[in-house]
């Protein structure tokens, strides 16, 4: 029989309080305990970038991040961003520079963006290549996802780049 921790944690504006085994990941409680499957699951090592979220505001793997030591943290997942039919600027960015194909990745770029948009000017395509490094991407040679984060930069910047 196994122990469970009682956590208490915010996930895209809603609160959570839940039991979870010590070594439940948090990407397992995402999609199994709460239903949010838009968190992918690629590598399962940290490697690839699939399953990145916000946590408490920075970039994680949370398929190296276990869900037993967030009690009091908060979790933005990419079901946080828009809807289907009303986008945020950034997957409607994604969606006219043709930035996702199969789809697997981009849950992860999408999170990985926003943190790279909310902390860094992201000055050139340099800076955001380095910043998506850690992300996978076999569909789309990632220039379509550098196209589709710099015209955010420049939207966001009034137009200057």
């Amino acid at each position: 029989m196994s122990e469970t921790q009682r956590i208490a944690l915010t996930v895209n504006g809603v609160r959570h309080e839940k039991d979870v085994e010590p070594r439940l990941l948090l990407a397992d409680f995402l999609r199994e305990t709460l239903g949010l499957t838009g968190t992918h699951l690629g590598c399962e090592h940290g490697v690839c970038g699939a399953c990145t979220v916000l946590l408490n505001g920075d970039s994680v793997r949370s398929c190296l991040t276990f869900a037993a030591q967030l009690d009091g943290a908060e979790i933005e997942t990419v079901e946080s961003l828009g809807r289907v039919d009303q986008l945020n600027d950034l997957q409607q960015a994604f969606r006219e520079h043709g930035a996702l194909q199969c789809g697997f990745c981009t849950p992860g770029m999408l999170m990985t963006s926003i943190d790279l948009l909310n902390k860094y000017p992201l000055a050139s395509d340099a800076e955001i290549r380095e910043g998506l490094s850690g992300n996978l991407c076999r569909c789309t040679g990632y220039q379509h996802i550098v196209d589709a984060l710099r015209a955010v930069v420049k939207a966001r910047n009034g137009g200057a780049t």
